[in-house]
């Protein structure tokens, strides 16, 4: 059985993975390859780097270097994505790799040493590392996105609704629960658990 730390951060990876997606959704085809100028990225750059680092820091990564010989950063800041098939087909795979990774680990796992970049990390701050990488670029997806979407549906509590939403929370009986738990629940399985 999965340690309640195991179950909590795929719950959160999970949250943010479908906040990319409820952001890319909102976003036209042609404004997910938009850069405001030289040095920003567009969604579709975002999306490249994620995939790219997922694949190479979660392939075999109890057994190799985090930072395959075949990765070729560099690349995943061009603009290689030309199309929102293609993009949400990066996307799929970068976190496939990953979810399927952390869902193989056990609580004997989260002690083991692994190498990214030839320096010692064990599972628990390789996952730890990435809690604070992988949701700094989704944040940075979502700004883009509320820049570009035509109109813009919240994906956490709407402006201006605060009070409702915690007199609604504080009029039910208190209970356990993951706060990623109401998000998740409406998602559609996709094979990633």
């Amino acid at each position: 059985m999965k340690t309640n730390y195991l179950e909590s951060v795929i719950k959160q990876f999970e949250y943010y993975k479908l906040l990319g997606e409820k952001t890319i959704a909102q976003v036209s085809d042609e404004k997910l390859f938009l850069q405001a100028n030289e040095e920003s990225n567009s969604i579709a750059i975002i999306v490249n780097h994620l995939a790219g680092n997922m694949l190479s820091r979660w392939t075999d990564f109890l057994t190799t270097d985090g930072e395959k010989e075949w990765r070729n950063r560099d690349a995943e800041f061009e603009d290689e994505i030309t199309n929102k098939q293609q993009l949400m087909e990066k996307w799929n795979q970068g976190w496939g790799v990953f979810l399927s990774a952390l869902n193989s680990l056990t609580d004997d796992d989260l002690d083991r040493i692994i190498f990214i970049r030839n320096q010692g990390h064990t599972v628990l701050e390789a996952i730890n590392r990435q809690l604070a990488h992988y949701p700094y670029h989704i944040g940075q997806i979502v700004f883009i996105g509320k820049m570009y979407a035509q109109k813009w549906d919240s994906l956490s509590i709407p402006k201006g609704n605060s009070s409702a939403y915690n007199r609604d929370k504080f009029s039910k009986p208190k209970e356990r629960g993951h706060f990623t738990d109401e998000f998740l629940s409406d998602k559609p399985d996709q094979g990633n658990k």
